[in-house]
């Protein structure tokens, strides 16, 4: 049996990010994780560090709209009706928690992604040209006003822009009827390449287990963990969609469900957008990416064992081409989950038994976002500070 001062257990972005930011606190630290570090969700992602994703996923339009979206299988949001049954109590839980509460998380994602990619010498796979979210049609344009003010009341910085001002930025884009530009947004150009720069970055100093954790158990030494046989003064749960069951060992009943995020790529040499744009209506983002076009996004509640939809992945390269109708066939496509909780809010924070287990899951949306943010948190309370985690707590469920 191997011993550790700190276990975590998952090596997404968060996992990866925490173990960065506890080892260069002086702590030993153990990854756990049956993949290669940042495989996951972590790489096949949009990209964007969505300081600007202020609203929750059940805003008042979508919870109005929730049965329609749900069961049209060409919404950007849809639900595998073969899942239902194990959804019902999160879609519950989704129609009353929604609320605007992100806003604070999100504050320093911008600068703290900055810092986090100039240690890792990652700083050439960034772009600081901005994010947008454009219109089709003039009453949608005309609806972002409130929307855009809210956000703006919550500290962000966005603009709305007309067809000539975004033509100035996109000249490749076919007419729109506006947009909202968010210019200070950051992005990634390489997810995965990013990734692989943090797990190299801690690899001499962070050893990397790879198995399954099958069991989480407190001993008189400390927790015990079935799987990779390690026991720990500390476990951090990090484990994406896959940390509902290890919360449960840990004394918490967390709501966890699971989104199956979809991306679908084409390989070309000059990109044809110079920041990733979402046609809102379309429900996905157009992400330039070193030698590459991906399109990332919509939402379908499905689990984890359903296999992908190609319904979905058509879906993804019909809207594709309806913005560049000369797309020729994807040159890959991708599914992978991300771990959503029905108040769009993650968990981060100790167990209810104890801070001997700390949970820092269920980001949705914002995983890669809100990385460094949830390393800053977790570390704090290893140190014995308190860190605000009122909104995040485990014990608001």
């Amino acid at each position: 049996m191997t011993t550790t001062d700190i276990a975590i257990i998952g090596a997404g972005v968060i996992g990866l990010t925490i173990a960065k930011t506890l080892t260069e606190a002086g702590h030993d630290v153990t990854l756990i994780d049956p993949a290669v570090p940042g495989s996951g969700a972590s790489h096949g992602n949009a990209g964007t560090i969505a300081d600007y994703a202020v609203m929750p996923v059940g805003m008042p339009d979508v919870l109005r709209n929730l049965p329609a979206l749900l069961f049209d299988r060409n919404s950007p949001l849809a639900i595998r009706r073969a899942a239902l049954p194990a959804l019902i109590p999160w879609l519950a839980r989704f129609a009353r928690q929604s609320l605007p509460a992100i806003a604070t998380l999100l504050a320093d994602a911008g600068p703290l992604w900055q810092s986090l990619t100039r240690d890792i010498g990652a700083d050439h796979l960034t772009r600081h040209t901005g994010c947008l979210y454009l219109y089709e049609t003039a009453q949608a344009f005309r609806a972002a006003s409130s929307d855009m003010a809210n956000r703006r009341q919550l500290g962000v910085t966005v603009d709305l822009i007309g067809p000539d001002d975004l033509h100035q930025l996109e000249p490749h884009l076919p007419p729109m009827a506006g947009a909202a530009f968010f210019p200070v947004a950051m992005t990634l150009t390489d997810p995965g390449a990013v990734m692989t720069a943090l797990a190299a970055h801690i690899a001499p100093t962070v050893p990397h287990v790879r198995a399954a954790v099958t069991r989480l158990e407190r001993i008189s030494k400390g927790i015990h963990l079935t799987g990779p046989n390690i026991t720990a003064r500390r476990v951090i749960i990090a484990a994406g969609a896959q940390s509902r069951a290890l919360a449960r060992m840990a004394g918490d009943r967390i709501p966890l469900d699971t989104e199956r995020g979809y991306h679908v790529e084409w390989d070309m040499a000059a990109p044809r957008l110079n920041r990733p744009a979402c046609p809102t209506a379309r429900g996905f983002y157009l992400c330039p990416m070193d030698g590459r076009l991906r399109v990332a996004g919509t939402v379908e509640l499905g689990g984890l064992h359903l296999p992908p939809s190609p319904h979905r992945i058509a879906k993804l390269t019909e809207g594709a081409r309806a913005i560049f109708p000369d797309l020729a066939e994807p040159a890959r496509t991708w599914m992978g989950f991300r771990p959503s909780l029905p108040d769009s809010l993650p968990v981060i924070g100790p167990s209810r038994l104890g801070a001997d287990v700390i949970h820092a899951f269920g980001h949705g949306h914002i995983g890669v976002t809100l990385a460094p943010m949830t390393a800053r948190t977790v570390a704090a309370i290893i140190a014995g500070r308190s860190p605000d985690i009122r909104a995040t707590a485990a014990t608001r469920f």
